[in-house]
């Protein structure tokens, strides 16, 4: 960073999002312009990758199937089995699952969307759930990345708004850390909506992805920790902020404008991160963290590594895989 130049401050951004915008922001983030199948490195040690990738290129390819009518067009009545209208890669992370799911929406043809599970529970919170399916109504391929049921809310939202636009033809791809039959567990009491994340899960073809965190297969190492964050910071758009203070703001801040709060951004100064000690803030960093990931802004911080910030009895919770994650997202940030 210039020594003339004045960083600005995380927490004084606190964009207001319209749900036109909400809706305009639903294609694949800026790392990703150019994802295809052809670009995708299956690793070789792992051959569910290469098969995963024909698998979902096979789907994108085909022709779906019209939804089904009976007489006077009206719909008839749903099978015992409802017809499959997705594919769910589920596997950990860095595997290739966002590349794979950027390269369907590219290839696909007609109306698609891309975003993130919280986007799309986001815009029904703005545009309600009837007015979140006349707007989705007709899209041939919605692609939802990072697939998670946190509470019932979000549960009931997503099984019927899948199951209302899978009747209208839409088709989905989905990506998660979860197989969809585990979706919820351990984070509410999943087992009284067995039954919708079942039918739910019902209607996606599951593709099992595994391989190494490819963000930490060169680079066995933590996040990097610097003494002099203000010095160490890149030129370009910057902030410079106190690591707790950022996590305050969050909590003033719904996770579907984070993306407005990063927008622009080379780099974010994080002084004096130490571990969490809530949960609710350690779920709202997460939530950052994917959005500086999808923009690729560069973490220059000080303090404890930014992926050693979660107790061990966080990491013995329903949301483990989740701080894994970022704990990987920010090793590969910390280190552009």
């Amino acid at each position: 960073m210039s020594a003339n130049t004045a960083p600005a401050h995380l927490v004084d951004r606190d964009p207001q999002v319209t749900p036109q915008q909400m809706a305009a922001s639903l294609v694949p983030p800026p790392q990703f312009t150019d994802a295809s199948f052809a670009s995708y490195r299956p690793d070789a040690d792992y051959p569910s990758q290469a098969s995963v990738r024909d698998a979902v290129e096979s789907f994108v390819a085909a022709q779906p199937e019209a939804p089904r009518r009976g007489l006077f067009g009206r719909r008839r009545r749903e099978p015992e089995q409802a017809a499959k209208t997705g594919v769910y890669l589920d596997g950990g992370f860095g595997v290739g699952k966002t590349h794979l799911l950027a390269a369907a929406y590219h290839a696909a043809d007609g109306r698609k969307t891309f975003g993130t599970f919280i986007e799309y529970t986001a815009l029904v919170g703005a545009l309600g759930f009837q007015g979140t399916v006349d707007l989705l109504r007709g899209t041939a391929l919605v692609c939802i990345d990072e697939f998670e049921l946190d509470d019932p809310g979000d549960t009931m939202v997503m099984t019927r708004l899948i199951k209302e636009l899978s009747e209208s033809g839409t088709r989905f791809a989905a990506t998660s850390n979860t197989p969809p039959g585990a979706l919820g567990e351990g984070r509410f009491a999943a087992q009284d909506f067995l039954r919708e994340i079942q039918a739910m899960s019902d209607r996606f073809d599951t593709l099992r992805i595994d391989g190494l965190d490819y963000r930490r297969r060169a680079v066995d190492e933590s996040a990097r920790v610097v003494a002099d964050v203000p010095g160490s910071l890149p030129d370009g758009e910057v902030t410079l902020d106190d690591f707790r203070a950022v996590v305050e703001h969050l909590g003033s801040v719904h996770p579907s404008r984070y993306v407005a709060i990063v927008e622009g951004l080379d780099a974010v100064g994080l002084t004096d991160v130490q571990p969490f000690t809530d949960q609710t803030d350690a779920l709202r960093w997460v939530a950052l963290v994917d959005r500086l990931y999808d923009a690729q802004v560069k973490i220059v911080a000080s303090g404890t590594p930014l992926d050693q910030v979660y107790p061990e009895t966080m990491l013995g919770g329903g949301y483990r895989k989740k701080y894994l994650r970022a704990a990987s997202r920010v090793v590969a940030l910390s280190r552009a």
